[in-house]
């Protein structure tokens, strides 16, 4: 028998942490108050452009996740590569092309 995690890629680990329920909860927090705080209370746009699914619709993933974790030169659009990993801004991105739910029906 081996030890947990012996073994195991830290791709894989992560993967297994984005399963959590809190750390997910987290994420979904930090898109409506951190991201919304530019992006507009609904994401629908404000200081930055909107961030429902059709506003995403054709943009590579490789592309949003470097705005994300590296952010924008010349625009107010902060880096948060000390905050989230790239698999959990992976994440994000999958649930903002799926929609993010209602904050009222998602507690």
């Amino acid at each position: 028998m081996t030890a947990v995690g012996v073994g195991v890629t830290a791709a894989a680990k992560e993967a297994f942490l984005l399963r959590d329920v809190a750390l997910q909860r987290e994420l979904v927090q930090l898109l409506r108050r951190g991201c919304g705080a530019c992006h507009g209370l609904y994401l629908t746009g404000g200081l930055g452009p909107a961030l429902h699914p059709e506003d995403l619709r054709g943009k590579p993933a490789e592309n949003l996740r470097e705005v994300i974790l590296r952010g924008r030169a010349g625009t107010p659009m902060p880096g948060w590569q000390a905050f989230i990993t790239e698999s959990e801004a992976g994440w994000m991105i999958e649930l903002l092309r799926r929609g993010l739910p209602d904050e009222r029906t998602s507690r």
